[in-house]
Protein backbone atom coordinates (compact mmCIF):
# COMPACT_ATOMS: atom_id res chain seq x y z
CA UNK A 1 0.00 0.00 0.00
CA UNK A 2 1.10 3.83 -0.87
CA UNK A 3 2.34 5.39 2.16
CA UNK A 4 1.93 9.01 1.74
CA UNK A 5 1.74 12.18 3.72
CA UNK A 6 2.56 15.77 4.46
CA UNK A 7 4.24 18.04 6.74
CA UNK A 8 1.40 19.09 9.58
CA UNK A 9 1.83 21.70 12.36
CA UNK A 10 1.90 20.19 15.90
CA UNK A 11 0.35 23.24 17.70
CA UNK A 12 -3.39 21.35 17.73
CA UNK A 13 -1.59 17.97 19.14
CA UNK A 14 -1.36 14.73 18.03
CA UNK A 15 -5.03 13.50 17.65
CA UNK A 16 -5.97 16.80 15.68
CA UNK A 17 -2.97 15.72 13.02
CA UNK A 18 -4.24 12.61 12.94
CA UNK A 19 -7.65 13.54 12.14
CA UNK A 20 -6.66 16.49 9.63
CA UNK A 21 -4.22 13.82 7.78
CA UNK A 22 -6.90 11.46 7.17
CA UNK A 23 -9.46 13.93 6.07
CA UNK A 24 -6.86 14.46 3.19
CA UNK A 25 -5.95 11.05 2.70
CA UNK A 26 -2.71 10.84 3.85
CA UNK A 27 -2.30 7.67 5.98
CA UNK A 28 0.87 8.96 7.34
CA UNK A 29 2.08 12.45 8.30
CA UNK A 30 5.89 14.97 9.53
CA UNK A 31 5.19 17.21 12.32
CA UNK A 32 8.01 19.25 13.68
CA UNK A 33 9.11 18.38 17.56
CA UNK A 34 8.98 22.13 18.16
CA UNK A 35 9.15 25.54 16.73
CA UNK A 36 11.52 25.08 13.38
CA UNK A 37 13.52 27.64 14.70
CA UNK A 38 14.37 26.30 18.25
CA UNK A 39 12.83 27.09 21.41
CA UNK A 40 11.58 24.32 24.25
CA UNK A 41 9.09 21.58 23.00
CA UNK A 42 5.74 21.85 24.64
CA UNK A 43 4.35 19.30 27.24
CA UNK A 44 3.85 15.80 26.13
CA UNK A 45 -0.40 15.28 26.65
CA UNK A 46 -0.21 11.82 27.55
CA UNK A 47 -4.31 11.62 26.61
CA UNK A 48 -3.81 12.69 23.34
CA UNK A 49 -1.07 10.58 22.63
CA UNK A 50 -3.50 7.81 23.69
CA UNK A 51 -5.97 8.94 21.87
CA UNK A 52 -4.26 9.28 18.91
CA UNK A 53 -2.80 5.87 18.64
CA UNK A 54 -6.06 4.14 18.98
CA UNK A 55 -7.39 6.64 16.53
CA UNK A 56 -4.66 5.71 13.96
CA UNK A 57 -4.71 2.40 14.88
CA UNK A 58 -7.91 2.01 13.88
CA UNK A 59 -7.25 4.34 10.64
CA UNK A 60 -4.49 1.68 9.63
CA UNK A 61 -2.04 4.39 9.53
CA UNK A 62 1.75 4.33 9.62
CA UNK A 63 4.52 5.17 11.98
CA UNK A 64 4.91 8.97 11.93
CA UNK A 65 8.00 11.20 10.36
CA UNK A 66 9.11 13.65 13.37
CA UNK A 67 11.66 16.09 12.06
CA UNK A 68 14.12 17.96 14.31
CA UNK A 69 13.89 21.90 14.12
CA UNK A 70 15.85 23.67 11.68
CA UNK A 71 18.58 25.65 13.78
CA UNK A 72 19.83 21.92 15.39
CA UNK A 73 23.31 21.94 13.98
CA UNK A 74 25.69 18.90 15.21
CA UNK A 75 28.12 19.93 13.86
CA UNK A 76 28.57 23.86 14.60
CA UNK A 77 31.84 25.56 15.34
CA UNK A 78 30.49 26.95 18.26
CA UNK A 79 29.86 24.76 21.64
CA UNK A 80 27.27 26.56 22.43
CA UNK A 81 25.75 25.72 19.50
CA UNK A 82 26.18 22.09 19.52
CA UNK A 83 25.15 21.75 23.02
CA UNK A 84 21.63 22.64 22.00
CA UNK A 85 21.82 20.52 19.31
CA UNK A 86 22.79 17.67 21.45
CA UNK A 87 20.02 18.55 24.56
CA UNK A 88 17.21 19.03 21.70
CA UNK A 89 18.08 16.08 19.82
CA UNK A 90 18.10 13.76 23.65
CA UNK A 91 14.70 15.11 24.17
CA UNK A 92 13.49 14.60 20.89
CA UNK A 93 14.36 10.80 20.92
CA UNK A 94 13.53 10.51 24.88
CA UNK A 95 9.59 11.76 23.93
CA UNK A 96 9.40 10.25 20.49
CA UNK A 97 9.71 6.67 22.88
CA UNK A 98 6.10 7.27 23.28
CA UNK A 99 4.97 6.87 19.17
CA UNK A 100 6.83 3.57 19.06
CA UNK A 101 8.21 3.20 15.69
CA UNK A 102 8.26 6.41 14.67
CA UNK A 103 11.18 7.86 12.55
CA UNK A 104 13.45 10.73 13.44
CA UNK A 105 14.37 13.16 10.62
CA UNK A 106 17.24 16.06 11.18
CA UNK A 107 19.62 18.17 8.79
CA UNK A 108 23.20 16.51 9.75
CA UNK A 109 24.23 20.43 10.09
CA UNK A 110 27.49 23.30 8.33
CA UNK A 111 30.76 22.65 9.43
CA UNK A 112 30.64 26.73 9.11
CA UNK A 113 34.63 26.74 7.99
CA UNK A 114 35.50 23.49 9.99
CA UNK A 115 36.03 21.46 6.93
CA UNK A 116 34.09 18.54 6.12
CA UNK A 117 35.92 15.98 8.07
CA UNK A 118 35.84 18.01 10.88
CA UNK A 119 31.62 17.97 10.06
CA UNK A 120 31.44 14.71 10.17
CA UNK A 121 33.59 13.41 13.25
CA UNK A 122 31.19 16.34 15.55
CA UNK A 123 28.23 14.80 14.28
CA UNK A 124 28.97 10.78 14.58
CA UNK A 125 30.10 12.15 18.14
CA UNK A 126 26.65 13.52 19.04
CA UNK A 127 25.01 10.48 17.77
CA UNK A 128 27.36 7.97 19.43
CA UNK A 129 26.74 10.01 22.77
CA UNK A 130 23.01 9.98 22.45
CA UNK A 131 22.16 6.57 20.78
CA UNK A 132 21.23 3.72 23.19
CA UNK A 133 20.56 -0.29 22.64
CA UNK A 134 16.96 -0.32 23.34
CA UNK A 135 15.24 2.56 21.85
CA UNK A 136 12.73 2.44 19.45
CA UNK A 137 13.04 5.48 17.32
CA UNK A 138 14.87 5.09 13.88
CA UNK A 139 17.31 8.37 13.18
CA UNK A 140 17.98 9.13 9.71
CA UNK A 141 20.08 11.69 8.26
CA UNK A 142 19.03 14.17 5.20
CA UNK A 143 20.05 14.31 2.22
CA UNK A 144 20.62 17.92 1.56
CA UNK A 145 21.22 20.11 -1.34
CA UNK A 146 25.02 21.19 -0.60
CA UNK A 147 24.37 25.13 -0.39
CA UNK A 148 27.24 27.03 2.15
CA UNK A 149 29.33 24.08 4.23
CA UNK A 150 26.21 21.99 4.87
CA UNK A 151 27.14 18.32 5.77
CA UNK A 152 25.46 15.64 4.06
CA UNK A 153 25.59 17.24 0.39
CA UNK A 154 26.83 13.90 -1.08
CA UNK A 155 25.88 9.85 -0.41
CA UNK A 156 29.75 9.15 0.66
CA UNK A 157 29.93 12.16 3.53
CA UNK A 158 26.32 10.66 4.86
CA UNK A 159 28.54 7.06 4.66
CA UNK A 160 31.19 8.57 6.25
CA UNK A 161 29.14 9.48 9.52
CA UNK A 162 27.23 6.10 9.72
CA UNK A 163 30.24 4.33 9.49
CA UNK A 164 31.86 6.32 12.75
CA UNK A 165 28.25 5.62 14.56
CA UNK A 166 28.67 2.37 17.12
CA UNK A 167 24.95 1.79 16.76
CA UNK A 168 24.92 2.26 13.13
CA UNK A 169 21.94 0.03 13.00
CA UNK A 170 19.68 2.96 14.54
CA UNK A 171 20.14 4.99 11.45
CA UNK A 172 18.94 5.57 8.16
CA UNK A 173 18.57 8.36 5.58
CA UNK A 174 15.68 10.22 4.42
CA UNK A 175 16.15 10.80 0.61
CA UNK A 176 14.81 14.85 -0.32
CA UNK A 177 13.70 14.89 -4.19
CA UNK A 178 14.70 18.52 -4.13
CA UNK A 179 17.81 18.25 -2.17
CA UNK A 180 19.36 15.80 -4.58
CA UNK A 181 17.89 17.52 -7.60
CA UNK A 182 19.92 20.36 -6.07
CA UNK A 183 22.86 18.80 -5.11
CA UNK A 184 23.67 16.97 -8.96
CA UNK A 185 21.73 13.85 -8.56
CA UNK A 186 19.85 13.34 -11.61
CA UNK A 187 16.51 11.90 -11.11
CA UNK A 188 14.83 13.28 -13.53
CA UNK A 189 17.17 11.59 -15.96
CA UNK A 190 19.24 9.16 -14.44
CA UNK A 191 16.77 7.55 -11.62
CA UNK A 192 18.05 4.30 -12.03
CA UNK A 193 21.93 5.13 -12.01
CA UNK A 194 21.00 7.40 -8.50
CA UNK A 195 20.00 4.75 -6.85
CA UNK A 196 23.08 2.15 -8.16
CA UNK A 197 25.18 4.84 -6.58
CA UNK A 198 23.17 5.25 -3.56
CA UNK A 199 23.41 1.24 -3.34
CA UNK A 200 26.48 1.38 -4.00
CA UNK A 201 27.52 4.11 -1.36
CA UNK A 202 24.93 3.38 1.64
CA UNK A 203 23.22 0.68 0.71
CA UNK A 204 19.17 0.57 -0.34
CA UNK A 205 18.46 -1.16 3.13
CA UNK A 206 19.58 2.49 4.64
CA UNK A 207 16.81 4.56 2.68
CA UNK A 208 13.68 4.54 4.94
CA UNK A 209 12.09 7.72 3.59
CA UNK A 210 11.30 10.09 1.15
CA UNK A 211 10.59 13.55 0.69
CA UNK A 212 8.72 14.39 -2.44
CA UNK A 213 9.32 17.55 -3.33
CA UNK A 214 9.53 19.67 -6.60
CA UNK A 215 12.19 22.57 -6.97
CA UNK A 216 12.30 25.77 -8.17
CA UNK A 217 15.65 25.62 -9.68
CA UNK A 218 17.99 23.43 -12.08
CA UNK A 219 19.70 20.41 -11.37
CA UNK A 220 22.94 21.28 -9.28
CA UNK A 221 22.05 24.65 -8.33
CA UNK A 222 22.85 24.32 -4.25
CA UNK A 223 19.73 25.88 -3.07
CA UNK A 224 16.95 24.02 -1.82
CA UNK A 225 13.94 25.76 -2.85
CA UNK A 226 10.97 23.77 -3.06
CA UNK A 227 8.20 23.74 -5.54
CA UNK A 228 4.75 22.35 -5.56
CA UNK A 229 4.48 19.00 -7.22
CA UNK A 230 5.26 19.46 -11.41
CA UNK A 231 5.42 23.23 -11.00
CA UNK A 232 9.21 22.94 -11.03
CA UNK A 233 11.92 21.04 -12.73
CA UNK A 234 10.73 17.56 -11.69
CA UNK A 235 7.58 16.32 -14.00
CA UNK A 236 4.77 14.34 -13.90
CA UNK A 237 7.12 11.40 -15.45
CA UNK A 238 10.07 11.75 -12.99
CA UNK A 239 7.77 11.58 -10.11
CA UNK A 240 5.47 8.72 -11.47
CA UNK A 241 9.35 6.57 -11.77
CA UNK A 242 9.84 7.38 -7.90
CA UNK A 243 6.75 6.11 -7.30
CA UNK A 244 6.34 3.10 -9.15
CA UNK A 245 9.96 2.40 -8.90
CA UNK A 246 10.37 -1.03 -6.67
CA UNK A 247 13.18 0.10 -4.57
CA UNK A 248 11.44 3.03 -3.86
CA UNK A 249 7.41 1.75 -3.71
CA UNK A 250 7.20 0.71 -0.25
CA UNK A 251 8.74 3.60 1.80
CA UNK A 252 6.70 6.52 3.21
CA UNK A 253 6.61 9.61 0.81
CA UNK A 254 6.07 13.35 2.60
CA UNK A 255 5.26 15.72 0.96
CA UNK A 256 6.97 19.51 2.32
CA UNK A 257 5.46 21.85 -0.44
CA UNK A 258 4.58 24.88 -0.04
CA UNK A 259 1.10 24.37 0.45
CA UNK A 260 -2.00 24.51 2.81
CA UNK A 261 -4.54 21.38 3.54
CA UNK A 262 -5.95 22.09 0.57
CA UNK A 263 -3.05 21.74 -1.58
CA UNK A 264 -1.43 18.96 0.25
CA UNK A 265 -5.16 17.18 -0.41
CA UNK A 266 -5.04 17.79 -4.27
CA UNK A 267 -1.12 16.56 -4.09
CA UNK A 268 -1.96 12.98 -2.10
CA UNK A 269 -4.86 12.89 -4.92
CA UNK A 270 -2.29 13.13 -7.43
CA UNK A 271 0.41 11.09 -6.04
CA UNK A 272 -1.97 7.91 -5.23
CA UNK A 273 -3.20 8.91 -9.10
CA UNK A 274 0.77 8.55 -10.26
CA UNK A 275 1.51 5.76 -8.13
CA UNK A 276 -1.51 3.57 -9.30
CA UNK A 277 -0.25 3.79 -12.82
CA UNK A 278 0.05 2.76 -15.79
CA UNK A 279 3.63 1.13 -14.92
CA UNK A 280 6.29 3.32 -16.47
CA UNK A 281 9.56 1.42 -18.03
CA UNK A 282 12.28 1.81 -16.01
Amino acid sequence: MLKIGCHLSCAKGFLAMGKEAAAIGANTFQFFTRNPRGGKAKELDQEDIAAFLAFWEKEGGFPLLAHAPYTLNACAAEEGIREFARNTMADDLRRLEYLPGSLYNFHPGSHVKQGPEKGIELIAAQLNDLLWPRQATTVLLETMAGKGSETGRSFQELRDIIERVNLSEKLGVCLDTCHVWDGGYDIKDNLEAVLEEFDRVLGLSRLKAIHLNDSMNPLGSRKDRHQKLCQGFLNRETLAHLLQHPALRELPFYLETPNDLAGYAEEIALVKKLAAGPALPL
